[in-house]
């Protein structure tokens, strides 16, 4: 993220925020609403400021975000950025997204106010090249992680949401030519970004994202897709899709902009992420303009799964982390034959578990985003992160319904929504793109 004033501002109004001496005083919750309005209010003016620089008449050249650097000894530390990053998300989390969640998940949409503030906060600016009215200085996958982890600890279903024009800005940032970049990376960073998604999945047995049933082929004109996606993301209101199809043998994305002729919007409500609005989108014979191909000979699709599995991987750490946060002070508060229940011995250990597992979780992420940053091999580590993240988000979601007993069960608490939210970890493969 760019180092200006106003950043080095909010990272010491972070700093202080911090300070067990607000407690005391009784100033944080006064301080921390300024930070967080104060954070909304910068992001919406660098945001006007990349539009006033992208109103230019010609294609700007193609920019590629450089790699992260390694550093020098193991750290898992964040950097200021990342603090500053975490502790806003972490306030838009607890503030407005636990709150607004419960009616997200009955109505299956995330309401207006969700997706103003999130428009506030200038969510796809961090994927976005300054040259395109962004504030993103490199690839970040660690970053984004992060990010994804945030949000989903309020509700992983509006974060699922909430991240899909992110993970589009992020293919296009990634590997769009100079001329997609040019013509949609801007608009992501105005007052109203738009609503954008990737469409992957298809209603196959034994679905394999690198065998597409959906196919693509070249026209006079450019291309012509034919195929069925479902559990695509916001896939009724998106103004832009990321689609993925099989062409000559290969895997590729193409750019679909909203009302093309031959696309049909059909509900495809779901056990979990009710949310995010998932829907199949029926693909008939989809002409297609010769600029709708994303990239070119640097596109890499494996690339582009791994780290849309990372992504994955940060929302069901961030909901089993809310999963443990919510079951440690009700087994501590509620009582059985005299005492609370966390003093069963089972009971301890399942909790003691789950907080082993989850962190076991967010080290495998994070080691593999941070080769990905590098530029390192990292094939192998996300496979190993998505496989852990896929067993043991379900066990804490499980676990999370039976540590509450028959409270477990019901809408009063969350944890019921959150097993349904994580048993789509296992379950959803595309999506997202870190």
């Amino acid at each position: 993220m760019t180092r200006d004033p106003m950043g080095f501002a909010l990272s010491m109004m972070n700093r202080l925020a911090a300070n067990p001496l607000l407690d005391r005083l009784g100033l944080r919750t006064p301080l921390e609403r300024t930070a967080y309005h104060g954070t909304r209010t910068g992001f919406r003016a660098l945001a006007v400021a990349g539009r006033e620089f992208n109103r230019v008449n010609n294609w700007l050249p193609r920019k590629r975000l450089p790699q992260g650097s390694a550093p020098d000894l193991f750290d898992l530390s964040l950097s200021d950025d990342q603090r500053m990053i975490t502790d806003l998300l972490g306030r838009f989390a607890r503030d407005e997204l636990r709150t607004a969640a419960g009616i997200a998940d009955e109505t299956r949409e995330i309401p207006d106010n969700i997706t103003s503030a999130a428009a506030d906060l200038g969510l796809p600016l961090y994927a976005i090249p300054e040259e395109f009215g962004g504030v993103a200085e490199h690839q970040s996958p660690v970053t984004n992680v992060l990010i994804a982890e945030q949000l989903a600890w309020g509700d992983m279903g509006l974060a699922t949401a909430l991240l899909a024009p992110f993970s589009v800005a992020q293919a296009i940032t990634r590997w769009g030519t100079g001329e997609q970049q040019s013509r949609y990376l801007p608009a992501f960073c105005g007052e109203k970004p738009p609503v954008a998604t990737i469409a992957i999945d298809e209603p196959t047995p034994l679905f394999d994202p690198l065998v597409l049933q959906t196919s693509a082929r070249r026209t006079d004109t450019g291309y012509a897709l034919t195929g069925l996606k479902n559990a695509v993301v916001r896939g009724g209101s998106a103004e832009l899709l990321l689609i993925a199809a099989q062409m000559g043998g290969q895997p590729r994305l193409f750019i679909v902009e909203a009302g093309t002729p031959g696309v049909r919007v059909k509900a495809d409500p779901a056990m979990g992420l009710r949310a995010s609005g998932t829907c199949q989108l029926l693909l008939e014979n989809v002409e297609l303009p010769s600029d709708a191909l994303l990239g070119d000979d640097d596109f890499d699709y494996q690339n582009f799964l791994d780290c849309g599995a990372l992504l994955r991987c940060g929302l069901a750490i961030g909901t089993a982390q809310a999963v443990q946060d919510y079951v440690i002070p009700y087994c501590n508060d509620r009582n059985a034959f005299g005492e609370p229940v966390s003093h069963r011995q089972s009971v301890a250990f399942m909790i003691s578990n789950l907080a082993i597992e989850t962190d076991s979780m967010r080290m495998l992420t994070w080691r593999a985003a941070s080769r990905l940053e590098q530029g390192l091999p990292a094939h192998r580590e996300t496979t190993l992160a998505r496989l852990l993240c896929n067993e043991k988000a379900m066990e804490a979601g499980s676990n999370g319904v039976q540590l509450l007993g028959g409270h477990g069960f019901v809408k009063e608490h969350p944890v019921e929504r959150w097993y349904r939210d994580l048993r789509s970890v296992a379950t959803l493969v595309g999506g997202l793109h870190a």
